[in-house]
């Protein structure tokens, strides 16, 4: 069972996620989502563990747990859906349409606004 974890503090690892979760059961992937650019934590990770009641059982126990000072939040994870794509910085036909529309109206704006000087 894949298990989302956030609210997680800026230093924890991908090994401290991986121990803080193996008193519940084996773990077969433990990783800290990190920003493409700087390689520093998005503040948020996954843990990928074998047997699906010890993964609820950690759920269960560990959401609202604090680590390293910090209340994190912990949930069964999500698969990503097909409308994924319509985040910030990724490509949106509708959008780019939108964006062509307003070029246009700034267009006519400035064709009338020299109208308006030729009288």
């Amino acid at each position: 069972m894949n298990i989302f974890i956030g609210s997680l503090p800026y230093s924890v690892k991908d090994s401290d996620l991986q121990s803080f979760f193996e008193e519940y059961g084996e773990v077969s992937v433990a990783r800290i989502i990190t920003d493409k650019f700087t390689g520093k934590s998005k503040g948020y990770g996954f843990v990928e563990m074998k047997d699906d009641e010890a993964a609820k059982k950690a759920i269960e126990e560990l959401n609202g747990a604090e680590l390293e000072g910090r209340t994190i939040v912990v949930s069964q994870a999500h698969e990503r859906t097909e409308n994924h794509n319509e985040r910030k910085g990724h490509y949106n036909p509708k959008r780019r349409e939108h964006t062509q529309r307003r070029g246009d109206y700034k267009q006519n704006y400035e064709n009338k606004k020299h109208d308006d000087f030729e009288e």
